[in-house]
């Protein structure tokens, strides 16, 4: 019996404290809604006058601006009509706006590569020679006529083709082994006496084999170069070959 007792009073207990807890919910949303009307309140007390003012101000002004009512309408109903268009055109303009940010941040890339860049060829002293360059485009032009530069560009086909075979790794190779055997010579030179030799020191040099061969190599090219024709070669020169065949057929 009293442990029947003891369990009908837990639950009694039990729910007491359930339904206390009940209560202090149902308290508790009472007092937030009642706080919320209170804010709503105060808030319409203050925003009642400013729209009240607002609607008078409004009302005043479209009374001086006179508004038809139809073209309101009318208005209304095209931008009802081109809801999509104006949609569209936000869109284009919210792409065009996202483009122009990308554009300004390649800008700005390119402008720090090449500012870099620009930095690195100063460095290397690239604009120092283009600088110097034009001093002596400056000396070229201040001292080159109008007909000295027509003359050039009549045989700049003849002198681009003589640098041409100039750069020629044979001909190179040639005039590197001049060069050093004029500089090898050059240092004999210095050590030699200053009196002149005497033909019968001449005439034991040329004992030697070495002196008889470039002696014979330096006849055989005066001999070659008698030999050419002057003026430049026929192949460069318009309208030799057809002056030439023309005068043939006449003397026929």
């Amino acid at each position: 019996m009293a442990t029947a007792t003891t369990d009908r009073t837990e639950e009694l207990e039990r729910k007491v404290d359930l339904l206390t807890e009940h209560v202090a919910f149902l308290v508790e949303e009472a007092e937030q809604q009642a706080q919320r009307r209170r804010q709503w309140e105060e808030l319409s007390r203050d925003v009642m006058p400013l729209a009240r003012t607002g609607l008078e101000r409004l009302s005043t002004e479209l009374d001086a601006v006179s508004l038809d009512p139809e073209a309101v309408l009318d208005l209304a109903r095209r931008l009802a009509a081109n809801v999509d268009n104006l949609e569209r055109l936000l869109v284009g303009l919210e792409s065009g706006l996202e483009l122009v940010d990308d554009a300004k941040s390649l800008a700005s890339e390119a402008m720090e590569m090449a500012t870099t860049r620009l930095e690195e060829l100063d460095r290397k002293g690239y604009f120092t020679f283009m600088e110097a360059g034009l001093g002596v485009v400056d000396r070229v032009v201040t001292n080159f006529s109008e007909d000295d530069v027509n003359q050039l560009g009549d045989n700049v086909v003849l002198i681009l083709e003589t640098v041409k075979e100039m750069t020629q790794p044979e001909i190179m190779a040639v005039l590197y082994r001049m060069i050093e055997a004029i500089d090898r010579q050059r240092l004999v030179m210095e050590a030699e006496p200053q009196d002149p030799p005497s033909l019968w020191q001449l005439a034991q040099k040329m004992r030697q084999p070495e002196v008889r061969l470039g002696l014979n190599r330096a006849l055989t090219t005066l001999q070659v170069v008698s030999d050419v024709e002057m003026g430049p070669p026929r192949k460069f020169v318009a309208g030799i070959e057809d002056q030439t065949d023309n005068n043939t057929e006449g003397g026929v």
